[in-house]
């Protein structure tokens, strides 16, 4: 079971791969990533910011997850249930991934970042 210093200790081991003056100079607009749509704009606009784009990524897959629970929430009683909880958890996703990565932090969203590993855009 990890510690809680082994848990601080990995973040701090990836806000340290990312270079500072990246996350500097990109954080603002990494921050945006988290905010659906606008996924696209570090990821089209901030090509050569590592820091930028591992944000993007993940707000580029919780924006596909997000248009998914929309479609599942056309289905009366269960889908809405799902639409429900589902967006309760992608808004409080969204709200700690923009706090996280104004503070300079690299936030590898459980469940999420393993598919943000897949984009190659």
């Amino acid at each position: 079971m990890p510690t809680k210093s082994s848990s601080a200790k990995s973040a701090a081991e990836k806000k340290s791969t990312f270079n500072s003056d990246d996350i500097k100079k990109n954080k603002e607009v990494a921050a945006l990533s988290y905010i659906w749509i606008l996924c696209l704009i570090p990821l089209l606009l901030k090509k050569n910011s590592p820091y930028a784009q591992f944000h993007a990524k993940q707000g580029l897959t919780i924006l596909i997850a997000w248009v998914i629970i929309l479609v599942i929430g056309i289905i009366p009683i269960l889908g809405w249930m799902i639409w429900f909880f589902g967006m309760i958890a992608i808004v409080l996703i969204s709200i700690a991934g923009v706090i996280k990565t104004l503070n300079g932090e690299a936030w590898e969203i459980p469940f999420v970042y393993d598919w943000s590993k897949k984009w190659d855009v």
